[in-house]
């Protein structure tokens, strides 16, 4: 098998918009090498993107708990908590990653929008 091959194949399904191509790439990458941290990132935001979000947040927790200041996978984790409708699960994560990279639009809106549907809207 030729992991860096594969890799590259997945990233280019998964740029493509066929996230699901790119899972059946990925996930025997990470199996091989479950280190590879670039690799179990894109695995996680392939599986966000197919819904298949508990999935999603296995990878993400995996990345975050080795690297507490990947302040992406922070923010990944905050929102496929938030799609899974867990918005305080979410809201911490968000949080995190915002507090890290504060100049990151996508980061604030997303946890604006979860910060005011935790506190009813208003």
């Amino acid at each position: 098998m030729d992991l860096l091959a594969d890799y590259r194949r997945a990233t280019m399904f998964f740029e493509m918009g066929d996230a699901s191509g790119a899972v059946r790439l990925l996930e025997p990458i990470v199996e091989a090498e479950p280190g590879n941290s670039a690799v179990r990132q894109l695995l996680a935001r392939a599986y966000f993107q197919t819904a298949q979000l508990n999935r999603a947040e296995e990878q993400l927790r995996e990345l975050v708990d080795r690297d507490p200041s990947d302040h992406y996978a922070h923010h990944v984790l905050g929102r496929t908590l938030e799609r899974m409708n867990r918005p305080t699960d979410a809201l911490r994560h968000l949080r995190i990653a915002a507090a890290m990279y504060s100049t990151n639009t996508d980061y604030t809106t997303a946890l604006r929008r979860v910060e005011n549907r935790v506190s009813g809207g208003h």
